[in-house]
């Protein structure tokens, strides 16, 4: 359990600042976007491999990715997602990440009821199960980062740690996928695009801070060309969990393992969780295991899982 003065003190925050709380409408709307952009987007993927002849597993070729933009769902669906990304800036910038980011997980919930509805599904009882446990961890995991978290200013020793161990995931993934791309699943595009997007989250971070302090050197246009390099590859992994999985498969593992890699990223590199106690280490490891195991079952028991 959570100590009470740790509690009191996050009451106290709100009931002191009531405008911490206009954070909460941008999350919803941006959850929504996330949901029906990620709707759009698989029928756009599904409708160009479909008309290419093309299977999704083994990687979407040039050609198929340059059918993308014309086909309006998929566009339509790009620009619903990068209004939601504007929204959960936005709600960043007025609430705090306790608050905020669990609500992202709502996208999960949206995307499953709607892709139930429009590919006239039912979700059996071990994909409700997972989407519970998907939901119920990575709320655990934040609310307890932002609980024993500390925001440290980033020190370039640190950073230099993280776009070495980024570009040491890049290219684990893009071997592994060159090698296993006749082979590959929704499930490995997934546990890809959220890894690599949880370094993103982290290089964003980094460069607003940096800029916004007139720190524009060297290594800010290196964090800016990784932020560059693993945007492009992990967009490039979603597109193919798109070809090879439902959506809501695919929202489930960026909500789940995106946050994950950002906060671990920030209790072992950046030192923000150096005086945790027992019950968050405790916590932490909980529900990242709830988390990773409910997205791992929906990617086994989900009605349109390909065999």
């Amino acid at each position: 359990m959570f100590p009470l003065d740790d509690l009191s003190d996050l009451t106290d925050q709100f009931t002191q600042d009531p405008t911490r709380l206009i954070g909460i409408p941008f999350a919803l709307v941006g959850a929504v976007l996330m949901s029906l952009g990620a709707q759009f987007q698989h029928r756009g993927v599904v409708k160009v491999e479909q008309r290419s002849g093309g299977g999704g597993s083994s990687g979407l070729s040039l050609t198929q990715l340059k059918a993308l933009l014309l086909r309006p769902s998929w566009v339509i669906g790009t620009v619903m997602l990068a209004l939601a990304i504007v929204f959960q800036l936005s709600a960043l910038a007025f609430s705090p990440l306790i608050l905020v980011q669990p609500l992202g997980a709502i996208a999960l919930v949206i995307t499953s009821i709607l892709n139930a509805r429009i590919a006239d599904i039912t979700l059996n009882r071990r994909s409700i199960i997972a989407i519970i446990a998907c939901v119920t961890g990575v709320a655990l995991f934040v609310t307890t980062a932002a609980i024993v978290g500390v925001d440290r200013p980033v020190t370039t020793p640190a950073l230099i740690i993280v776009l070495c161990a980024m570009g040491g995931v890049l290219v684990l993934f893009a071997i592994i996928f060159a090698v296993t791309r006749s082979r590959a699943k929704a499930i490995f595009y997934i546990i890809a695009a959220g890894a690599i997007y949880g370094f993103v989250a982290t290089l964003a971070k980094v460069i607003l801070s940096r800029v916004s302090n007139g720190n524009f050197d060297w290594l800010t246009v290196v964090c800016i060309a990784g932020l560059i390099t693993a945007t492009a590859l992990g967009a490039y992994f979603v597109q193919n969990a798109y070809a090879s999985g439902p959506p809501d498969l695919v929202i489930a593992g960026l909500t789940v393992i995106d946050p994950l890699v950002a906060v671990a990223v920030g209790i072992v590199v950046l030192r923000e969780a150096s005086g945790a106690p027992l019950w968050a280490i405790i916590s932490f490891i909980v529900a990242g295991f709830v988390a990773i195991w409910g997205v791992v079952q929906l990617a086994r028991h989900h009605p349109q899982v390909k065999p």
